[in-house]
């Protein structure tokens, strides 16, 4: 693939073949049923089937079609074991790759954005990319001033086409569903599609990357590399050289996971009360571990594309609420998550069930040192899906907050991270440093 499709209709055919080939796997899954197959062993099949061809054709179309790829990756974790193996590297492989533009295709946009001179601005440009994703590929360079550099190069078409991607991926978003249980697609799909603008805008990336190296200089635990350049369409930042955070999850020590979840977790909470800002897109390409000339490891984030902007840091009825349900404090959070219009004005719910609900999701937050597994989130996944369990109905009665939308995906993807790494980590120290309304007043 030299380009990403820019006519509407050739990207369309293919999303288009994914409802087509769903509603043609439900009949074969039908005639093996007849044919004596029980229905567990059908279900499964369909599901692999199903998995396989959409993570393929999301990888080959880029866009935003990967980008609703790479959201999902993340959420690999809350799968039945036995049925994501087959297809776990496929969703690895969106986080940190996609068929790249040709040397040739490159020079060309190169000296669109940057002029005919544009070679003259590097000591050095490597043709074949360092990494390809869902708008843009990165080639490593070296600066004028010698300078080891990231370029990244957005793809001709690109917004058109995650445009196009996600209202049509919008349209047929319920049957995707039973891919990733207790995920309901549509929201995830209609935030994605509000946060294009943004990521399309490599002016306003720079500047929130900025934000975070400046306040992140010096740090020992976070390292984000700094703007060298920013022209149209290209973004230029130091090179950052590390463990990709999808190796150490394949094969990482357990030290190494343990370092790297927690300080995903430190970065996760630390960054909106540090800058003002939540990086918004933590699947594992993102992030790099470094290990420093000390012997101590730092986490390299990358990718500033997408930020939710809380000026204030974390809001603190977050803290206040996750702080009442630890505390057992059932009409307290009732109320504050009334309040907050978690529960609606015509909805009326029993503060005890809501308490009940919310008591298993924040288990992490309990403990010292909480290890977070697969098994763990699938549970979870499981108790939420279910449409016989009280949690499923009472969760289908709880709203989420427009202002919340975000941080609701960050939050939950992160934990994807967590569970995909099988780190043990100290949430609650985390939670007592940076996140208001949290920490215990006695």
């Amino acid at each position: 693939m030299s380009d990403l499709p820019r006519k509407a209709v050739t990207r369309t055919v293919k999303l288009a073949a994914l409802p087509l080939g769903i509603a043609g796997r439900a009949t074969w899954g039908l005639g093996k049923r007849i044919g004596g197959k029980s229905a567990e062993i059908v279900a499964r099949e369909l599901q692999q089937r199903t998995a396989e061809q959409l993570f393929r054709t999301l990888g080959e179309l880029k866009g935003g079609a990967m980008k609703f790829g790479q959201a999902l990756s993340v959420f690999e974790s809350a799968l039945p074991e036995e049925v994501v193996g087959p297809y776990r590297a496929a969703l690895t492989k969106l986080q940190e790759a996609a068929p790249p533009l040709p040397a040739a295709r490159v020079h060309q946009v190169l000296a669109e954005r940057l002029g005919e001179d544009w070679r003259e601005l590097f000591e050095e440009f490597e043709d074949k990319p360092a990494a390809a994703a869902s708008i843009g590929q990165v080639h490593r360079a070296v600066w004028h001033d010698g300078r080891q550099v990231a370029v990244k190069v957005q793809y001709p078409g690109a917004g058109e086409a995650l445009l196009s991607d996600l209202k049509q991926l919008g349209r047929f978003a319920g049957l995707l569903g039973p891919l990733i249980p207790g995920m309901d697609m549509k929201p995830l799909i209609t935030e994605l599609r509000d946060r294009v603008a943004e990521e399309l805008d490599y002016e306003l990336e720079a500047e929130a990357q900025r934000t975070h190296a400046d306040a992140f200089d010096g740090d020992e635990d976070v390292l984000v590399p700094d703007v060298v350049y920013q022209g149209d369409q290209v973004l230029v930042t130091e090179w950052l050289e590390g463990t990709p955070l999808s190796e150490v999850i394949a094969d990482g020590t357990q030290e190494e996971r343990d370092r790297a979840g927690q300080l995903l977790t430190r970065f996760l909470f630390s960054g909106p009360a540090r800058t003002g800002l939540l990086h918004a897109d933590p699947h594992p390409g993102n992030f790099r571990l470094i290990a420093g000339p000390d012997g101590r490891t730092r986490l390299g984030v990358l990718d500033f594309g997408t930020v939710d902007r809380l000026p204030g840091g974390w809001p603190k009825p977050i803290g206040r609420s996750l702080r009442m349900t630890l505390d057992g404090d059932a009409e307290g959070v009732y109320g504050h998550l009334c309040a907050e219009g978690f529960v609606k004005e015509s909805i009326e719910l029993d503060p005890d069930a809501v308490l009940d609900y919310l008591k298993p999701i924040i288990e992490p937050a309990e403990a010292d040192a909480f290890t977070f597994t697969r098994s763990w989130l699938r549970g979870q996944a499981a108790r939420i899906a279910d449409p016989r369990s009280p949690a499923h109905q009472l969760g289908r009665q709880i709203n989420l907050p427009p202002s919340y939308l975000l941080i609701h995906r960050v939050t939950l993807s992160t934990i994807g991270v967590l569970c995909q790494l099988g780190a043990t980590v100290r949430l609650r120290d985390e939670l007592d440093a940076w996140l208001p309304g949290f920490p215990s007043e006695g």
